[in-house]
């Protein structure tokens, strides 16, 4: 690779990040910042000063502790996402604190203890699978006295929660029986009521209790194609629609005071704010700073509105901004930026997407975001996303913008199975419809002439069930790819369902199949089954302490693929899980992969 190019992305790699956890009635706030490698906590000042606050070997993430200057601080070892519990104390703390410094709070090393909520009553709502390792119950931890009370241990994962006010009652969602569905259970003291319909196929998330405590928010797509945000009677199961777009997904957060709602409408994977009051009116647009450009407002950190409701802190990334921190001002309607993490490239002429419908032999078409270079070389690279459910988003990626400063046209889709774009799209890989979404990597190949591109020098890259994809590419189209990189991908869906998390396996037979009723399906759908057709270089990622993805599905397809005589580069990383979370390790891996392929498609 030229070194112009390899400076460009360790640049790209070096970038930092924010992400806001949350904030305080005092205008703090808590945010994760990974410039020592992997998120650590750091506090935000309203008068411009940041304290550090973690300096753990894993990422962390947190909540204040309303109405206290406590933190609770959620983090695991080496990625293996058993999420423990410990509390700290901002004030208290001279210099960041490493993890035998924090104070414990819910500790079990040997199974995950999820972070749900911090009531302003001093209590800690977290899930944990402790009970048997596959079933998640929902627990109330009192800090006061560190007593406990377990609200459900029905059995499956809890999606979602939210306890209320007066702290008797909560609202839970679990996972229904269709794929990509759940369910909404009002717990009240022992009693566990169904809400909805385990049957019904739909998404149901965003739970918030309405002051009055008889109707919650709720963002769902029952009986519709798009999510929208509704009022739920909390007696009845009844839905009042409050905000819809039938050509969008569109969710919400409530403000702590039940007064206002920020409506978050996703516009082809670029995120418009608006506060509406609670009742599902429009108030106001939120204009964001002049800098930024299309973007998304990142719920993996939710957006977090003050205590007083007046304004909300939230992660903000573009395809020029790495991730910043944004606080809104809910009564002028306008976003500023807290903690900017653009400065660093600020020089780099970095490229925005356009957006394509790529047809299928079928009548569909999948949305698709290309990135062009100004001199394109004829080569592309395809990158799928993870999930399946997932989705890709106009943000920041240091790969994409890598690889497009080689000069490879980047293709970045959202094939069947992708949210973002309703309930009949993202249905459309269920099961014995999986080669359907393989199917649609053929399409993007067809397609690639009609941008000028040379079908002979394209490559697939993804991670997770993107490197699934990547793999049955290569697999099942091994006429079309010249080479691949899968990082921490499934080979064998029918050896990842048997070795996967225990807890995993239960919720994943859902979307991909039973071992028990659909196993001839499963090994029919596994790359690996037809890992002798592939013949393109395959360039493999994994993380040693996976437990989503098991480090077995890496080794089994690079051995198989070396054996055919094939190319195959394979990395390891020891300390890390379902993906890199350090940026050592991401230094390390992607300069390697991005190399590969532009030897591969020279």
């Amino acid at each position: 690779m030229d070194p112009t190019h390899s400076t460009l992305l360790h640049r790209l790699l070096d970038a930092t990040t924010w992400r806001a956890f949350d904030v305080d009635a005092e205008g703090r706030i808590l945010a994760g910042h990974d410039a020592s490698g992997s998120v650590q906590l750091v506090e935000l000042r309203p008068d411009g000063a940041r304290v550090p606050l973690t300096a753990l070997p894993g990422a962390v993430s947190g909540r204040y502790v309303p109405g206290s200057r406590r933190v609770v601080v959620s983090h695991d070892a080496g990625g293996n996402e058993r999420a423990q519990l410990s509390l700290l104390d901002p004030d208290a703390v001279t210099a960041p604190l490493g993890e035998d410094e924090l104070t414990p709070l819910v500790r079990d090393p040997d199974h995950i203890h999820g972070l749900v909520e911090v009531l302003p009553t001093g209590e800690v709502v977290y899930t944990t699978n402790r009970r048997n390792g596959v079933d998640f119950d929902l627990v109330v931890h009192r800090l006061a006295d560190g007593t406990e009370t377990v609200l459900y241990d029905g059995g499956g994962m809890v999606g979602g929660a939210t306890v209320s006010h007066e702290g008797t009652r909560a609202l839970m969602t679990r996972p229904g029986r269709p794929a990509l569905s759940s369910q909404v259970l009002l717990l009240v003291g022992d009693t566990t009521t169904e809400l909805t319909d385990a049957g019904e196929h739909a998404r149901y998330g965003g739970l918030e209790w309405l002051p009055g405590g008889e109707t919650a928010i709720v963002t769902s797509d029952s009986g519709r194609d798009h999510l929208g945000v509704a009022a739920l009677d909390v007696a009845t199961g009844h839905l009042t629609w409050l905000v819809t777009d039938d050509a969008h997904d569109v969710t919400a957060r409530l403000s702590p005071d039940g007064r206002r709602l920020l409506v978050v409408t996703d516009d082809d994977g670029a995120s418009r704010l608006a506060i509406h009051d609670a009742d599902g009116t429009f108030l106001r647009d939120v204009a964001l700073p002049a800098e930024l450009r299309a973007g998304v407002a990142d719920f993996l950190t939710l957006p977090r509105w003050s205590p007083d409701g007046t304004g909300l802190a939230i992660t903000w990334t573009d395809p020029a901004t790495p991730a910043d921190v944004l606080l809104v001002d809910a009564e002028r309607g306008r976003a500023g930026v807290v903690a900017s993490s653009r400065e660093p490239l600020a020089d780099l002429d970095l490229v925005d997407p356009t957006s394509h419908g790529v047809p299928t032999p079928d009548g569909e078409t999948v949305p698709c975001f290309v990135y062009a270079p100004p001199e394109p070389s004829g080569s592309s690279v395809v990158i799928v996303h993870g999930g399946p459910e997932g989705q890709s988003v106009r943000s920041f990626s240091a790969v994409v913008q890598a690889l497009v400063g080689d000069g490879h046209t980047v293709l970045v889709p959202n094939v069947r199975g992708s949210v973002g774009y309703g309930k009949r799209w993202y249905s459309l890989d269920d099961v014995e419809r999986r080669l359907d979404s393989v199917a649609d990597l053929a399409a993007l190949h067809t397609h690639l002439p009609r941008l000028g591109l040379d079908p002979a020098r394209s490559a697939l890259w993804g991670g997770s069930y993107g490197g699934y994809m990547v793999l049955a590419g290569l697999a099942f189209q091994p006429q079309l790819w010249a080479a691949g990189v899968d990082i921490v991908g499934i080979s064998s869906l029918v050896t990842f369902l048997e070795n996967t998390s225990p807890y995993r396996r239960a919720h994943r037979e859902r979307e991909y199949g039973s071992l028990e009723r659909d196993r001839e399906f499963l090994e029919r759908a596994s790359p690996l089954n037809r890992i002798g057709d592939v013949r393109a270089p395959l360039f493999v990622i994994h993380g040693a302490n996976d437990p989503r993805v098991p480090l077995s599905e890496a080794e089994q397809v690079a051995a198989a693929v070396r054996a055919n005589g094939v190319e195959v580069e394979m990395v390891v990383y020891d300390d890390e899980g379902h993906g890199l979370a350090k940026r050592a390790n991401r230094l390390d891996a992607y300069p390697r992969a991005v190399a590969f392929l532009g030897r591969a498609l020279a």
